[in-house]
Order: C-alpha cells, then structure tokens, then sequence
C-alpha cells in the first residue's frame, strides 16, 4: 500500500525492501518500463504496478519477508506457466519485448 507521502515508484522501492530485502542501491530500475494491472482482490479492487529493474550483482542475497515461502531466477516460459494469470503472463511478455528492444 501507498504510505502518505510516497509516490507509486517510492512505495515499490520501499516494498522491495521490506519484502525482499533488497536496497534501492542494489538495482537500477530501467526507464521506459511501467506496467499497471487491475483485479479484484475479496471483492476489492486492487492495482499494482511493476517495473522493471537490473540487479547490481546477481549474487546479491534476497531475504524474503513473512509474506513469502520461496523465489527463484526463472526463465520466461517457466514464469508464465507458474504464473497461472493471462494479465501477469502478458505483462512478462511485454517486459520481454521490452528488453529484447533494448539490446
């Protein structure tokens, strides 16, 4: 959630950090990327917004919050299939394409 104060880009940086453990300093968010997706959530509208972000050091340790079981690297594909929500499938892709364009 949005705290007083903070902006979209501001509330994921903090959230990466509570959630991940990963400081804003361990990554650079890339420009030109920004995904916004709608749902419902308990008969609640939710939006959430990604964007998109390069590691510093891929070695880096992730230190997951409670919120969380487990995380891995995966390759497109494999994310997709264990996403299992078209709206997350399309937003990967787009941010595959994205990439690709960049390179």
């Amino acid at each position: 959630h949005v705290d007083p104060g903070e902006d979209d880009l501001q509330t994921a940086l903090r959230e990466t950090q509570e959630e991940a453990g990963l400081d804003a300093s361990q990554f650079t968010v890339l420009e030109g990327f920004k995904k916004e997706l709608n749902y419902t959530v308990r008969g609640k509208p939710k939006t959430v917004i990604y964007w998109l972000a390069e590691m510093k050091d891929n070695h880096a340790e992730i230190r997951l919050s409670s919120e969380h079981q487990a995380f891995r690297w995966l390759a497109l594909k494999e994310a997709c299939e264990l996403s299992g929500f078209q709206d997350m499938q399309t937003a990967m892709r787009e941010a595959d394409q994205f990439l690709c364009s960049r390179a």
